[in-house]
């Protein structure tokens, strides 16, 4: 049984006894969507820190239409915001490398180029702000790669890396949140379809059989088992050449 409580608070003490390690004084800084997982660190970082060392920014590409839900749990957890339209650079840089290229860019690559805008504009809010970015990818998108090479899943620190989907709601209510927010259908915000849509599956499955081994499809089951090894290599330090000095 998932003891919500029990592990909310060791994941605020690991998060403080991070900051103590690597960051004391500093701030955390992390991009909030509104969503879960952003709406769950948040909240730990405050818990852990205070709310007047937890920074929020939202990052809009032009227009976000749920943009409300991140300003409500900005709010709601009493911290300062910053708003970082990565619209018009996003415009520029793809305007710019499409001519390059001379031809329209791939799909993927204009999916995945903003999560990488962002994570600039988060990093340049935060070394302005003596902080430290916090990643917010849960354990379920990083098992199948549902996340941006540095994008989404780069930070300097992980507090739901451990944490699978069903896990994260638990710690997301235990922690008082917005149920509406806990809850909301996670998306990309890119290609305005479900996370779950995008996978093929569900996170209550996958969520299963990473904790478990149990799955019902066979199909499914290998889907999942191709999306795990192909996309290992992101949760992996950059291999680098070692000579023989």
């Amino acid at each position: 049984m998932f003891d919500a409580k029990k592990v909310k608070d060791a994941c605020v003490q690991w998060i403080r006894d991070w900051f103590e390690e690597n960051g004391k004084g500093c701030n955390a800084v992390l991009g909030i969507s509104g969503g879960k997982d952003s709406s769950v660190c948040a909240a730990l970082c405050v818990e852990a820190l205070g709310a007047d060392r937890v920074i929020g920014v939202t990052m809009p590409n032009g227009v976000q239409p749920d943009i409300d839900d991140s300003i409500r749990l900005i709010n709601h957890l009493g911290i300062k915001r910053y708003n970082v339209n990565v619209g018009p650079a996003f415009q520029a840089l793809m305007a710019e490398v499409e001519a390059q290229l001379g031809r329209e860019a791939s799909a993927q690559t204009r999916i995945n180029m903003a999560p990488r805008l962002r994570m600039t504009a988060l990093y340049a809010v935060s070394q302005s702000n003596n902080g430290r970015v916090v990643n917010t990818c849960n354990l379920s998108e990083d098992w199948v790669g549902y996340s941006t090479r540095y994008g989404d899943a780069a930070g300097d620190f992980s507090p739901l890396g451990g944490l699978t989907v069903q896990e994260v709601l638990a710690i997301g209510m235990e922690l008082d949140l917005p149920e509406d927010l806990v809850r909301k259908a996670p998306s990309d915000g890119l290609t305005g379809l479900t996370d779950e849509d995008n996978l093929g599956f569900t996170y209550a499955v996958l969520d299963r059989y990473i904790r478990t081994g149990e799955i019902d499809a066979p199909a499914t089951k290998a889907l999942i088992d191709r999306k795990h090894v192909t996309n290992l290599f992101k949760l992996k330090p950059i291999p680098h050449f070692e000579p023989e000095l």
